[in-house]
């Protein structure tokens, strides 16, 4: 009985120190952290609990969050405001995790972004990164088209066609007047979505988009005129009808009257990145700390709340992928991908032949 007893008391102190050992790795990482992000409150809720516990000695810099939350052209006008015209103030925040990659090479041209290096990043991630380390996958976005499939019929009856193409969904007369989509001048995702169709189709796509009438409103807007009959088709991020469609199951609703249409002609996907400001610029002056954090969203733990996001994991070799989707790795073998550097460099003058093209 007492070497029972003392075997039980020697199990008990080695998983306590175990335990202390485990939380002692990120008890060191100390101050106050602010993040600018585009991604849903939803996540960011996840996130900021997992991060307490992880980082339990880290103090949340927004009212009790680590996340100032906005949509990514939003953030990018504030940064542009705290930067100031000559493009040298501190800004108000440590960390960046914004949807628009282009961004990033626009602000590591500014010198407003610290290197890290990420352990074996080329194994360990399956979207490209900066070799110095200025920025990082971190979430993919995946832009994509969506129907009601209770009302295909009525709108073929009408001689309406519902697209299998991106292609089709701005060049099909049929469908002038029945599609919607973001507004690329305020959304991050839909600039870049517009910038890849510019390239894979030219500048008649914008006129193309334009005789049939595309109509620019929010997600959620969309979804409901795609409902109400009042659209035939949409073009939207992914996660955006997963999230409605697993809402609506958790609270007993079976959803008949949307779905994912995946483009044949290809994807959008758009792997968001995360950055740390220079230390000179930086709010609280903690690289150190946002390091620790960047370096923990890449771990299986922090991507596994990302695609609980609905949203992609960047990790090279993982299998699991958002709920009702499809293989990450089957979306990559058909992305028509992004021009980056083109999204940065000719920003102003993708969104003047928006303006001047789309005039509906």
């Amino acid at each position: 009985m007492l070497k029972r007893t003392v075997a039980m008391i020697i199990a008990m102190l080695i998983a306590a120190l175990g335990c202390g050992t485990a939380l002692a790795v990120n008890e060191d990482v100390e101050g106050e952290l602010v993040i600018y992000t585009s991604m849903y409150p939803f996540v960011i809720d996840m996130m900021d609990k997992a991060i307490q516990a992880e980082f339990p000695n880290l103090t949340p810099g927004v009212d009790g969050s680590f996340f100032f939350y906005a949509g990514t052209s939003k953030l990018i006008t504030k940064i542009y405001g705290e930067m100031g015209d000559k493009r040298d103030q501190p800004l108000d925040c440590d960390m960046f995790m914004v949807a628009e990659p282009a961004f990033s090479l626009e602000l590591k041209d500014y010198g407003y972004l610290h290197s890290f290096q990420i352990e074996n990043a080329d194994s360990l991630l399956r979207f490209p990164y900066d070799p110095e380390g200025y920025w990082y996958p971190v979430r993919v976005c995946n832009m994509v088209l969506a129907c009601n499939p209770e009302m295909e019929a009525q709108w073929a009856a009408k001689g309406v066609n519902v697209p299998k193409t991106f292609k089709d969904f701005a060049y099909d007369p049929s469908l002038k007047g029945y599609i919607s989509m973001s507004d690329p001048l305020t959304s991050g995702t839909a600039y870049a979505a517009v910038c890849s169709l510019l390239d894979k189709y030219g500048e008649e796509y914008f006129d193309k988009l334009n005789a049939n009438k595309v109509m620019r409103e929010s997600g959620s807007t969309a979804i409901a005129k795609l409902q109400s009959g009042e659209c035939a088709a949409i073009m939207i991020l992914e996660e955006s009808v997963l999230k409605y469609i697993d809402d609506e199951a958790q609270n007993g609703n079976e959803v008949a009257n949307i779905k994912v249409i995946y483009p044949e002609d290809g994807v959008i996907l758009i792997p968001s990145t995360v950055m740390i400001v220079a230390e000179e610029y930086s709010k609280n002056v903690n690289t150190e700390a946002a390091e620790a954090v960047a370096r923990w969203l890449l771990t299986e733990d922090a991507q596994k709340l990302i695609m609980q996001g609905y949203m992609h994991s960047v990790l090279k070799g993982s299998d699991a992928y958002p709920k009702n989707s499809i293989p990450t790795d089957d979306l990559i073998a058909r992305d028509l991908g992004v021009d980056w550097e083109k999204a940065y460099k000719d920003r102003e003058e993708i969104n003047n032949l928006w303006t001047e093209k789309i005039t509906q």
